[in-house]
């Protein structure tokens, strides 16, 4: 049985050498995961995070005929870093934040409306403090907490050590703790 790593390299490969189905099925594989995660890096800029996951495969594709499966990284790891650094990118050439809209969960037909507006509330303020948090510890949280990848994923990631990813990760939520605490109270101060 072939393990993800291996299944992921085919793919590729048949992708590099223009099968079309092959691109589709890792696109249909690697892509919903980190149009989430890039999501969450644009502070919900639909069409900043998508540009961000098309510019990354298309990096992937330039690389499908030297792709080393059993190299250090796996695909998603590498789309991954290459995603981070392209929001980096991008917010640095930006300096406006876009409000996190449309990236929520799902809307649920059943959840009685009042519910439905504390759970939007809620997921602003969340979405709001982690667009607060400084580029390296953001990343970190939402690879972590949102996306859930493992530390040793997220160290290859963001080219630092295992140690770095989990000071980043307790740093900001630490922080995102603050903040949220601070927004709750002013709810509870109107």
């Amino acid at each position: 049985m072939e393990d993800a790593r291996e299944i992921e390299a085919g793919l590729l490969a048949r992708a590099g050498q223009g099968d079309g189905a092959a691109a589709a099925a890792l696109l249909d594989r690697l892509g919903p995961r980190l149009m989430a995660f890039s999501l969450r890096m644009t502070a919900g800029d639909r069409a900043l995070a998508e540009d961000i996951v098309q510019e990354a495969f298309l990096r992937l594709w330039k690389r499908a005929a030297s792709w080393d499966a059993a190299g250090a990284a796996q695909m998603s790891t590498w789309l991954g870093r290459v995603a981070a650094n392209l929001a980096v990118d991008a917010k640095r050439r930006s300096a406006r934040i876009a409000p996190l809209d449309d990236a929520g969960e799902p809307a649920d037909d059943a959840m009685p409306v009042l519910a439905g507006m504390i759970r939007a509330e809620g997921l602003s303020a969340l979405d709001a403090a982690l667009a607060s948090l400084p580029d390296r510890q953001r990343q970190a949280v939402v690879l972590r907490h949102v996306e859930g990848y493992s530390n040793p994923d997220i160290a290859a990631m963001l080219g630092c050590g295992v140690e770095a990813v989990e000071s980043l990760t307790a740093r900001g939520k630490r922080r995102l703790a603050d903040l949220l605490r601070d927004t709750e109270g002013d709810d509870h101060g109107r």
